[in-house]
């Protein structure tokens, strides 16, 4: 069993390395400054403190402004997709109708069907999505997993007798289904979280390199990673910096989360 003080320091560790990329992503674009000249593509040195990009650009300059796109995009659809799976998990566990659970289930179980980057490049050749188009269709994919999990750990704390308690006593729907069955089930959903966040990052990166939600030169991490992966022996920088901070990043939350479901286990 994990002790108090080691809790308190995987929390700490967790909140100092998601820290990273959240501060560049929200803060980077005040402090990217004046691009400046270009220089010789894949150098390092000449007053550009990580060198330049495939194209000349400070690749410095480029991690302060690359970051929004992959992390806030990639942490709206987690909450979009909970947003939408959540809601439809918990009427679908509390419902005495089988017709109703029926229909919120089966049509999911056909989305959960087809593969997620698949549909997303589908969609992504009709529309051709932004940053938000990229966020509702990512958060649109995971809604069908996220529901299923959901609905199977509601399910069982539906089945309690504590609720047919809670019915008998005219209690509110909302306070049946939030109040008690969402506070069971909310151990399962946050440990979820952490690795749907880390799916979530990988369907965004994937989609970036593949141009999709951002132009191909922009200054994004995952493009940053796909655009100048050819030079890595040469100019490591321009890969490995944005790479490191999109594993920070997922890394961290999950060790936040495992740091607040021991503190809740404890409880």
């Amino acid at each position: 069993m994990t002790t108090p003080v080691g809790r308190r320091r995987r929390f700490v560790v967790g909140l100092a390395v998601v820290a990273v990329p959240l501060l560049l992503a929200l803060l980077g674009p005040l402090l990217a400054g004046d691009p400046g000249p270009r220089a010789t593509s894949f150098t390092l040195g000449d007053g550009h403190w990580l060198g330049t990009d495939f194209v000349g650009r400070d690749v410095g300059r480029q991690v302060l402004l690359g970051g929004g796109t992959v992390v806030l995009t990639a942490l709206a659809a987690t909450a979009l997709a909970y947003l939408v799976a959540v809601p439809v998990a918990l009427i679908s566990a509390l419902t005495r109708l089988r017709g109703l659970e029926e229909l919120l289930m089966r049509p999911l179980d056909v989305l959960l069907a087809v593969p997620s980057l698949l549909l997303i490049l589908l969609v992504a050749s009709v529309l051709s999505p932004g940053a938000t188009g990229l966020a509702l269709l990512v958060a649109l994919v995971n809604v069908p997993d996220a529901a299923r999990i959901v609905r199977a750990a509601a399910g069982e704390a539906a089945a309690r007798p504590a609720v047919e308690a809670l019915r008998m006593q005219g209690e509110t729907w909302w306070r049946i289904a939030v109040g008690h069955v969402g506070r069971s089930a909310l151990r399962t959903l946050a440990a979820d979280a952490g690795i749907r966040l880390t799916g979530v990052l990988y369907l965004v990166s994937t989609a970036a390199f593949l141009g999709v939600g951002v132009a191909p030169d922009a200054a994004d991490w995952a493009v940053m990673v796909d655009r100048n992966r050819t030079g890595l022996l040469v100019q490591p920088w321009a890969v490995v910096v944005p790479a490191l901070l999109i594993v920070a990043l997922t890394t961290g939350t999950n060790l936040l989360f495992d740091a607040a479901l021991e503190k809740k286990g404890r409880r």
